[in-house]
């Protein structure tokens, strides 16, 4: 987005990251706009990606998905084509939360969240050991999750 934000921006994003389900009618009212400049302004902020969506957050343990884990991979070969198939094949995994390429260090930084070890032991036999020209992998497996949360730090409006 090219133009800044203004404090009105600025409240509804704070208020969407905290509630995403609110009505217009709620936000508009939280953020102290009519709810016709608050369906407007949301929408500005959608088409410009700044929201990029809007999503339930799932009790991974109340589902059956209690095991988390934050995976370092390191390839074999880095040329582009190699990191580039190796991200097709991670971001396809449903159980693969987040992926990231990062540097220096590892090659990738998966998070994953399956039901249990079994579970675990399928996901990497699928993705990291036929043919996906993996090197190393370095697994760590939450034990406590002391903080999660995915909002963002929003500047100050001027």
């Amino acid at each position: 987005m090219d133009e800044e934000f203004d404090a009105i921006d600025l409240r509804l994003l704070d208020a969407l990251q905290a509630d995403a389900s609110l009505s217009n009618q709620d936000l508009a009212a939280r953020v102290a706009v009519s709810p016709a400049t608050c369906l407007r302004r949301v929408k500005r902020l959608v088409d410009a990606a700044v929201i990029e969506r809007r999503v339930a957050i799932l009790s991974a343990d109340k589902l059956g998905a209690g095991l988390s884990a934050l995976l370092e991979i390191t390839l074999d070969r880095q040329g582009a084509e190699h990191l580039d198939a190796f991200e097709a094949r991670a971001v396809q995994e449903k159980a693969v939360q987040q992926c990231w390429r990062v540097s220096p260090g590892p090659d990738f930084v998966l998070v994953v969240q399956v039901a249990d070890m079994p579970a675990y032991h399928a996901l990497t036999q699928r993705l990291l050991t036929q043919e996906a020209n993996v090197r190393n992998i370095k697994a760590f497996f939450s034990v406590k999750r002391a903080k999660f949360d995915t909002r963002l730090t929003l500047p100050e409006a001027r």
